[in-house]
């Protein structure tokens, strides 16, 4: 069973920044994840999804690859190409994985505008290594599916970051 977190962040730069550590620990087999999406939300209140798989595109290259193949079949491998590319482009931009969309949109909806989000989707993780890595990223746990240990650890993890920074001197 996978669980869900969803921490807020002061910039994009820092979700970004925390969702490239967390692939860097997914690599190390120490987080297995089913989606990392970061979300922005501007000045205006819009929300944006930056996913990690561009469904579209990847859509096109698989039906231009098929199209040009069936194409040459029949004698026509420009028209497969184009015919293939536009129908995998439709097909990778309808279709959605991980973690729904529209759930992630109403839930960015508590960031404050200018600030953004991430959103992980954790299959499995070896939860003290991933929590001492991450520990004094900083972020705020806006919602999470753990239990409530493992929650308050996570929050703890989290706020390490502020509460060093508030501990430290200012000359240093």
């Amino acid at each position: 069973m996978s669980d869900l977190v969803f921490i807020a962040f002061p910039t994009e730069e820092k979700a970004e920044e925390v969702r490239q550590k967390v692939l860097s620990l997914q690599r190390e087999y120490l987080i297995e994840l089913g989606d990392a999406v970061v979300v922005v939300k501007n000045e205006k209140g819009q929300i944006k999804l930056n996913q990690l798989v561009n469904l579209t595109a990847r859509g096109a290259l698989s039906g231009a690859f098929w199209g040009t193949l069936i194409g040459a079949i029949f004698l026509m491998p420009l028209f497969g190409t184009a015919i293939g590319a536009a129908s995998g482009a439709l097909g990778g931009g309808l279709s959605d994985v991980g973690i729904n969309d529209e759930f992630m949109k109403d839930a960015a909806g508590a960031l404050q505008p200018g600030t953004a989000g991430l959103f992980l989707l954790v299959r499995k993780m070896t939860t003290d290594k991933v929590l001492a890595d991450l520990r004094g990223v900083g972020g705020e746990l806006l919602k999470t599916s753990f239990d409530e240990t493992k929650d308050a650890v996570l929050r703890e993890a989290l706020s390490a970051a502020q509460a060093e920074v508030e501990a430290a001197p200012a000359n240093a």
